[in-house]
């Protein structure tokens, strides 16, 4: 992350911190697409 990696190069905490929690959103956004994905996947099964 560019973020952290910036604030971490310039020992700016809160720089850093952001760049930290981005991340974390993201991978939590990515968990919700995949269980999206894997319910819709599903329930086109259970149509056929």
């Amino acid at each position: 992350n560019v973020k952290e990696t910036v604030g971490n190069v310039t020992d700016n905490k809160e720089l850093e911190k952001e760049g930290q929690q981005d991340k974390v959103i993201g991978k939590a956004k990515e968990v919700v697409e995949n269980a999206k994905n894997k319910i819709t996947d599903a329930i086109d099964k259970l149509k056929k």
